[in-house]
């Protein structure tokens, strides 16, 4: 953009980013300005300010709203050239549309904590079934034998699912179960209706 007429060139990707074809638009700075979204606005003029004023790099990360009414993500980043009297007299840059690049991180991310959250929910349910099988107890009983210790001990539900999983999984160490179970049951305020009590104080487990 050349700052004294005001008058400014856009490639056929940032007319596209915008949502014209060439020759749709003439690109000017209230046109440019009148794109970026709204909430995105006051910070685009607060730094544009500052560029006009003392010349140099920028890059500014942003939203815009194009001719379709359709959202964007964009990254534009440029240089102000100052003149010989320290006034800037051109501006130049490029604008990158990460809307789709951000869309798919977002969609692998919310996929990602969908699976971790399903398999966090299917462990924790084995462990509320093995409580179920060796204490006589209920599903309510059971998944609040687990949250009061969880509580109590300050680990997470899902760790402490997966551990008492663990040992039920290992047949190596069949006692090892026992004694964390009877862990869980004397450091919760859940009695279950079939209980064996321990003699020994068990050890902590977590």
């Amino acid at each position: 953009m050349d700052t004294k007429s005001g008058a400014m060139q856009w490639s056929d990707g940032l007319y596209a980013i915008h949502g014209y074809s060439r020759g749709e638009v003439v690109p000017t700075l209230e046109l440019t300005l009148a794109h970026k979204h709204p909430e995105d606005l006051a910070r685009i003029q607060e730094i544009s300010r500052a560029v006009y004023a003392h010349g140099g790099h920028v890059a500014i990360y942003h939203r815009l709203v194009d001719a379709r009414l359709h959202e964007r993500k964009v990254l534009t980043a440029g240089e102000a050239v100052l003149d010989e009297s320290g006034n800037v007299s051109t501006i130049s840059g490029v604008m990158l549309d990460l809307t789709s690049t951000i869309q798919r991180e977002t969609e692998l991310a919310a996929r990602e904590a969908v699976r971790g959250a399903v398999g966090t929910r299917s462990t924790i349910a084995k462990a509320a079934g093995i409580l179920m099988g060796r204490l006589g107890i209920g599903s309510d009983d059971a998944f609040n034998l687990l949250a009061s210790y969880s509580n109590n001990r300050n680990v997470k539900l899902a760790s402490l699912a997966c551990g008492l999983v663990a040992l039920a999984d290992n047949p190596v160490d069949a006692t090892g179960l026992g004694r964390f179970i009877q862990d869980l049951v004397n450091a919760s305020q859940v009695q279950p209706r079939q209980h064996r009590p321990v003699r020994q104080r068990p050890r902590p487990y977590c």
